[in-house]
């Protein structure tokens, strides 16, 4: 039960964030130099699966980038330990032999 506590003590709580993200390139259909050459015009993007299988796209400031990381993985920490809790939980259930 120690174990079990001293994880949840140790879990993330606010700055969360579900989700994947992803560069894209967007082009204008005509009149910009820059899509004319093919280069286009590069994003960043968060994508969120939501229910029914659509996927949102929001689109993001460069500047934004270390910090949606960063909850991304504090999601993915905070799942993984909420696995583990949940297996210590399921041994406590166990009769002693």
């Amino acid at each position: 039960m120690r174990r079990r506590d001293k994880l949840a003590a140790k879990l993330p709580t606010a700055e969360l964030l579900r989700g994947s993200l992803l560069q894209r390139v967007i082009r204008h259909k005509s009149g910009c130099p820059k899509c004319d050459r093919g280069v286009g015009h590069p994003v960043l993007v968060l994508a969120v699966s939501e229910p029914g299988g659509k996927v949102r796209q929001i689109s993001l400031r460069p500047e934004q980038k270390p910090m949606v990381e960063q909850w991304i993985g504090n999601y993915r920490r905070l799942k993984s330990q909420i696995e583990e809790i949940c297996e210590l939980n399921q041994t406590l259930l166990r009769p002693e032999p």
